[in-house]
């Protein structure tokens, strides 16, 4: 029997959530993104707290003008600015089953241009 789409990106979210964990000193950037939008969160795994989060729905990001992949590159800029204000320079990338490409990439380099180091 053939895994659908989203069950396969699950094996693979899971496949890579054993080894990527993110701790108070080094917390995992996590990366959901839907057929629209695109979110991504700093998450403290130890604890179990969310430290900063950024969305292609915020305020400051006005999606309807410019293309998904943009988007995602200013969201990824706009979490590196909430994060160096929360005190989080180093990060782990968790691209959540999704493959580096396209818009993760894209999320991924607009936070490494914001000043996070991953």
């Amino acid at each position: 029997m053939a895994l659908s789409k989203t069950d396969r990106r699950e094996r693979l979210r899971f496949r890579i959530r054993k080894t990527v964990s993110g701790t108070s000193d080094r917390p995992r950037l996590a990366v959901f993104r839907s057929n629209k939008e695109i979110d991504a969160q700093i998450i403290d795994d130890v604890n179990g707290k969310t430290i900063t989060a950024a969305s292609s729905r915020d305020k400051g990001i006005d999606a309807s003008k410019i293309n998904k992949t943009e988007a995602a590159n200013l969201v990824g800029k706009a979490l590196a600015e909430k994060a160096l204000k929360a005190g989080v320079e180093s990060i782990t990338f968790d691209r959540g089953g999704y493959l580096y490409h396209g818009r993760v990439k894209s999320l991924a380099e607009g936070a490494r241009e914001g000043g996070l180091k991953f």
